[in-house]
């Protein structure tokens, strides 16, 4: 929705808005804000609010910590939840004191690819995200607990899916907050749901992928229950995974759609496609940045570790629905939902413009259970795998060149050096499957 700095300041006093959150997301893609009273609101809209950028993940040094927060004010929203001493939040750009954006700002890179695509033409990415998570219980203390809250499957019903109540108020508060939800449901996996909402272009999309994560665990905390979006929590049941389904438009075209082909895809969405494979394994550690990630992206669980496609099967990476015309689009598959989205669609679209500016050839379908398949006729089908560590996925980012372009010099320098002090920190612990193996053998 559209607002206005009058706006914001009216529906302020109307509604006794005593407190704003000026919200945004720090490399590791976690939320983070300040939190001013309403009497700083005026100030926070003339872009004068500074923070100390030295304390948050990825920034800057200490030397250079004065930055500012830019409201956008489209995400004004108040939160239904507080009813009292209510409480607003905008979602903010981060810019430096010299009045230029930060470039190791998330929301600001992806803003940066995709002034790339309209210099080629494209006038918006949509997208549409598919998060799911899964519902633990708490203890006394209201801290979580590895106990599932049902034993629900696939489209169950209460009492089988004890999470409908909560999946429901979940779907209510969204709505509240200017979601238009498409389909609610219990996943695969006991515990485990998924909450489908209408696309939008790229940058409100991982607005709202951010501000659902805010919701469902805020609701399921209100329920009693522990909200959790890591990939992997329970080993042998499927993991969490959130399938990006996007195109590319000029004006009201949709590029990707073209009636005379066979599949109705145009030229540009194969080439887009071919990018987005060749550099699966490079852009691999932003759309499944965590250790735990590559726990999902093994065989016999429905995630996509084969880099391939089709339209008429789902082991592959990615998945061309059915829809065509205005609705035609590609389903990539693997990212997770620890994925921080601004920077995961960056490199999505970044991979794929690349592959439309080089006109790279798009390999053929792969319409098999890839799963199926012995490592022979994977090869010599041509599949290669994801990565299968954090390591590995690390090594392949900064041998891409085009990827370590999307992200920028700074940003890709802070996130390599956070995710290779996380894969140190595992790589040495020990941990208890090593106990429980090794203890009284040896």
């Amino acid at each position: 929705m559209s607002y206005t700095r009058e706006d914001i300041l009216r529906i302020a006093k109307e509604e006794n808005v005593r407190f704003i959150r000026l919200q945004f997301t720090d490399l590791m893609g976690i939320i983070k804000n300040v939190e001013i009273p309403v009497s700083q609101l005026e100030k926070a809209l003339d872009n004068k609010m500074m923070f100390d950028g030295s304390s948050i993940e990825g920034y800057v040094r200490i030397e250079e910590s004065d930055m500012y927060l830019y409201p956008d004010l489209s995400t004004w929203v108040v939160f239904p939840w507080v009813t009292e001493d209510k409480v607003a939040r905008l979602i903010c750009d981060v810019y430096m004191p010299d009045g230029t954006p930060f470039a190791g700002d998330p929301r600001g890179i992806l803003k940066r690819v995709l002034q790339e695509a309209a210099e080629m033409g494209f006038t918006a990415m949509n997208v549409g995200p598919e998060p799911e998570f899964f519902l633990f219980q708490t203890d006394d203390r209201g801290n979580p607990t590895t106990e599932l809250n049902d034993n629900g499957g696939y489209f169950d019903l209460a009492p089988t899916d004890l999470g409908e109540n909560c999946r429901r108020d979940i779907v209510l508060t969204l709505e509240e907050m200017g979601f238009e939800i498409e389909a609610s449901h219990h996943e695969v996996a006991p515990g485990q749901h998924e909450i489908d909402f209408k696309y939008a272009d790229a940058v409100r999309a991982a607005d709202q992928i951010q501000t659902f994560k805010l919701v469902v665990k805020t609701i399921a905390r209100q329920h009693g229950l522990h909200a959790t979006f890591m990939p992997k929590p329970i080993f042998g049941i499927n993991g969490s995974g959130m399938h990006c389904h996007q195109s590319l438009f000029r004006g009201s075209e949709n590029a990707f759609y073209d009636e005379n082909d066979k599949l109705g895809l145009s030229a540009v969405a194969r080439h887009y496609m071919a990018g987005i494979l060749h550099h699966a394994r490079g852009l691999a550690v932003i759309t499944n940045p965590t250790i735990n990630s590559y726990k999902r992206l093994v065989p016999g669980y429905e995630a996509p570790c084969y880099v391939a496609w089709s339209a008429s099967n789902r082991s592959p990476m990615i998945r061309i629905p059915a829809s065509r015309g205005l609705s035609t689009r590609i389903e990539v598959r693997n990212p997770d939902p620890a994925a921080n989205p601004y920077l995961a669609l960056a490199v999505m679209l970044k991979a794929g413009l690349d592959g439309i500016k080089k006109k790279l050839p798009l390999p053929a379908p792969v319409d098999r259970n890839i799963y199926v398949m012995s490592d022979e006729e994977r090869i010599e089908a041509g599949i290669p795998s994801l990565p299968v560590d954090l390591n590995e996925a690390l090594n392949e980012l900064m041998r891409d060149e085009v990827i370590c372009e999307a992200l920028g010099e700074h940003a890709l320098s802070h996130f390599y050096e956070l995710k290779a002090i996380e894969w140190d920190m595992y790589r040495t612990q020990v941990h208890q499957w090593e106990r429980d193996q090794y203890l009284t053998m040896y």
